[in-house]
């Protein structure tokens, strides 16, 4: 074929006219394979003309050209890429008109090969050319996201009407219905309808509003859904597991709720249905709900309800131990230091108390952070504090202080510290942290720590833990699959006898002061 191929096009008079007749005589379709005799063709003809300059495009009179151009454009149904590339590139048919070009498009979307179409649009830059909507309605019913997210990437205004599609499909009164009423010609089986999951459709929306930093406030469906999700979470924990504190709860269903009056309405009617009338009547008055949006019995509560219980109180901070109660000690591990020993880091002076304690030479630090839960209503959260721990001292670094987060030299403490390869840092599942981290200074994003000296102990742990097979050999578990207690708390209490009190692990740890439970935990 290669020697056939370098005498035949050779011989030819018209070699460009002459591969798009043999190309179109050729049997058999590509599907991605690379054997078929029309591909092996194109490509002896793509090394041929890198030999024979001569053999262009311009060479013919113009509409000869546009004739040999839509007849190529007419070969790119072929899926396998480097075959349409080669016909792109020697037919020059990013110079087609547009009008052309689209034509064809909206041809393969009415055969319905709607992957060809938008890896094609995409491959001639067509993507301001086409209509939006009639491109990527089809992909995501298919569950081909992907591919509708390449269509727009790079193009911020076609970014923000892809999420604002998923945000319209997860509105409470969305029907799929609408759909087939406005793409009467897409048919629809019961597969992809199933597609549109309002649960799966918000984590997309929440995704990409990050992906392509897009206002969260054009995506009010979305956030709704997420944060009533959030909420009927917070009750269960509260309510139903019993393992959550009303301190805790109380801050998470404000930050929840907000000022989205729906959500408080429906506050008040899983309070009345898995707490008490009472309860759901103080939330209701400190929302000033309307008198006709609530659940049945609790005006009534409301009238009945002496001043002194109008509010909603929580227990006095400043009443609180350093020293737990009796029970306490007996089922959890306790942190075996005077509170004198844990310091807060909040201004210049224990700053650099820190530094030069912590950045000591052959010395074991123990890192973690924690942040504000935000019950995936934003996707990146900022750390709130940072704890290093040495033997003997804790120190807390309070990135929530008006100012200290800026300080200058914090950031470099922070490389300085990692980068260190003569001090060992002990974390647990680090990750995360990481990745918060990085949210909380972006210069860190930029210029990415250098990690030396780290000991990662959920990878210690994992090794010392039976890890369940499967058909396929290992699998990765959480290590305290069928424990109660799980990851640090669980490698606390088989080294050291007793698991840890995770309850204040989902706290505001953003909101000031600090309970000494939280900073207890912490």
């Amino acid at each position: 074929l290669h020697l056939a191929a370098i005498q035949g096009f050779s011989k030819l008079s018209e070699p460009l006219e002459a591969l798009l007749t043999i190309l179109e005589s050729c049997p058999g379709k590509q599907k991605g394979r690379n054997h078929t005799l029309g591909y092996h063709i194109l490509m002896e003809f793509q090394t041929w003309i890198k030999e024979h300059p001569q053999v262009k495009l311009s060479s013919f009179s113009e509409d000869k050209a546009v004739d040999l151009q839509r007849r190529a454009l007419g070969l790119l149904s072929d899926t396998n890429p480097t075959f349409r590339d080669s016909l792109i590139n020697i037919y020059q048919l990013k110079s087609l008109d547009p009008s052309i070009l689209c034509l064809y498009i909206v041809k393969l979307q009415a055969l319905n090969c709607y992957k060809e179409a938008i890896t094609l649009s995409i491959k001639l830059g067509l993507q301001t050319e086409l209509n939006t909507m009639e491109m990527l309605v089809p992909l995501i019913l298919q569950d081909k996201l992907p591919l509708a997210e390449s269509f727009v990437k790079g193009h911020s205004d076609l970014e923000r009407q892809l999420v604002l599609l998923l945000d319209s499909w997860c509105h409470p009164d969305f029907n799929v219905e609408d759909i087939r009423k406005q793409f009467p010609h897409l048919s629809l089986s019961k597969h992809y309808t199933a597609q549109i999951q309002p649960k799966m459709l918000t984590r997309h929306v929440l995704r990409l509003m990050e992906k392509f930093k897009i206002d969260q406030r054009v995506c009010p469906n979305a956030l709704h859904k997420r944060r009533l999700d959030s909420l009927r979470y917070l009750m269960f924990k509260t309510f139903g597991e019993k393992t959550m504190t009303e301190e805790n709860w109380t801050d998470h269903v404000q930050y929840v709720v907000a000022d989205d009056l729906l959500l408080q309405v429906h506050l008040v009617q899983m309070l009345v249905k898995y707490c008490s009338l009472q309860k759901a009547s103080q939330w209701s008055l400190r929302y000033n709900i309307p008198k006709d949006q609530l659940p049945l019995g609790v005006w009534e509560a409301q009238q009945s309800l002496p001043p002194d219980l109008q509010q909603i109180c929580l227990n006095d901070i400043t009443q609180e131990q350093w020293v737990p109660p009796q029970s306490h000690w007996q089922k959890f591990y306790q942190v075996p230091l005077t509170k004198d020993k844990v310091h807060f880091v909040d201004r210049p002076e224990t700053f650099h108390e820190c530094q030069s304690i912590v950045l000591k030479e052959g010395g074991i630090v123990g890192v973690d952070m924690e942040w504000q839960p935000t019950f995936g209503c934003i996707s990146t959260q900022t750390v709130a504090l940072i704890q290093l721990a040495v033997l003997d001292q804790v120190f807390l670094l309070d990135l929530c202080a008006r100012g200290f987060c800026q300080q200058s030299d914090l950031v470099g403490f922070i490389r300085a510290l990692f980068s260190n390869r003569n001090i060992l840092k002990l974390g647990y599942s680090m990750t995360g942290d990481l990745k918060c981290l990085s949210a909380t200074w972006p210069e860190l994003s930029e210029e990415p720590l250098r990690m030396e000296g780290m000991l990662d102990l959920l990878r210690v742990h994992q090794k010392c833990q039976k890890v369940n097979r499967v058909q396929n050999g290992p699998r990765e578990v959480l290590v305290g699959e069928d424990s109660a207690e799980k990851g640090l708390s669980l490698l606390v209490q088989q080294v050291l006898g007793k698991p840890l009190d995770k309850t204040e692990q989902m706290s505001n740890w953003e909101k000031r002061p600090l309970r000494i439970s939280q900073i207890r935990y912490a």
